[in-house]
Order: structure tokens, then C-alpha cells, then sequence
């Protein structure tokens, strides 16, 4: 784990179009400083909570709730008290 971010390779390889992550998001953990990468992103939420911003848009996402980024800076915090969980999968892949 770094800073309280870990991400758990879910595709089965790396190869393709795409990868899929699960990507763990500590209580207190935050990406400071927006990043933005040439990809098209998409989460989905399965435990906790997370802020997200996206470009000059704020969200507070939820079990259930989705997301998507598309070439786009973006950062994000976990306030809650408890792990958030996210399914995030990204294309082109990155690693």
C-alpha cells in the first residue's frame, strides 16, 4: 500500500484493450494534486465513500454510484472512517 492507495489487478492479464482494478482507498488517504492521463477511466463504488473531482466538478460517490473520467484531471479523498472500495477499470491500460 502507498499513502493508503493500493491497487489489485483484476483483468486477468495485462494485455487488451483495457485493465480493471480494485482499488482500495483508505479512510484519510487523498490524491492531493490532480493528475490527468490520456485514457477513459470508469469506477464503481462496492464499500464506503469517496470525493472525487473531475475537471472543475465535485462529487461524493457512494456504494452503487459509478463514475467516469474521460481525459481529464482529476483527484480524490476518502473523509469517511472506513475503507472505500472501487472497481476502476481504465483504457488504454496504463501498466
Amino acid at each position: 500500500m502507498n499513502d493508503g492507495f493500493l491497487e489489485e489487478l483484476l483483468s486477468p492479464d495485462i494485455g487488451g484493450a483495457f485493465e480493471t482494478f480494485l482499488s482500495t482507498f483508505s479512510p484519510g488517504s487523498a490524491l492531493e494534486r490532480a493528475e490527468m492521463r490520456d485514457t477513459e477511466e470508469e469506477g464503481y463504488v462496492v464499500q464506503g465513500t469517496l470525493n472525487i473531482w473531475i475537471g472543475q466538478h465535485a462529487f461524493q460517490v457512494g456504494v452503487g454510484d459509478s463514475f467516469g473520467i474521460a481525459r481529464e484531471p482529476f483527484r480524490w479523498a476518502n473523509r469517511g472512517n472506513t475503507d472505500a472500495l472501487v472497481v476502476w477499470v481504465i483504457a488504454p491500460p496504463t501498466y
